[in-house]
């Protein structure tokens, strides 16, 4: 692992998502309030291929929104400065465009940039490639609250 990249065990500190619904493997490159580049390496063992499709494996359309919602909140949450926990509520999706097919083998990477922000809200623009190959690309708002513990 590189400086700068968080790992697994980081991620997991970071977003409430377990499996089978944790669908980022690690973050390459972070850019606090502005940019994150986070992966997803798609194995055949995921649980969503027994259904979608036993013939024809392909990664459902929302669950690419769901990899890109999940790296924009590790970003949130790294970026978040408040006393307290914060959480990452996705809010909104817009102009989602599916370019081609995820299939088991491919490595997702995700690339989600800052468009504006105005605490609590942040307009993010998302989009994942396969090798040089644009596979997803959205815009998503998201909102972040903070729950200060009680002492």
């Amino acid at each position: 692992m590189t400086e700068g990249e968080i790992d697994i065990l980081q991620i997991q500190a970071l977003l409430p998502h377990r499996y089978p619904f944790l669908l980022v493997d690690r973050i390459l490159e972070i850019e606090e309030g502005t940019r994150i580049v986070g992966i997803k390496n798609v194995t055949a063992n995921e649980q969503f291929f027994q259904g979608h499709f036993p013939e024809r494996p392909i990664m459902p359309g929302v669950l690419l929104l769901e990899v890109m919602a999940q790296v924009g909140g590790v970003l949130a949450r790294k970026t978040a400065t408040e006393a307290g926990r914060p959480t990452v509520f996705l809010t909104g999706i817009e102009k989602a465009k599916f370019r081609r097919p995820v299939v088991p083998g491919d490595q997702l990477r995700i690339e989600v940039e800052v468009i504006r922000r105005k605490d609590p809200f942040w307009k993010m623009a998302g989009k994942i490639a396969v090798e040089d190959s644009l596979v997803c690309e959205a815009e998503m708002t998201a909102m972040v609250r903070v729950e200060r513990s009680e002492t």
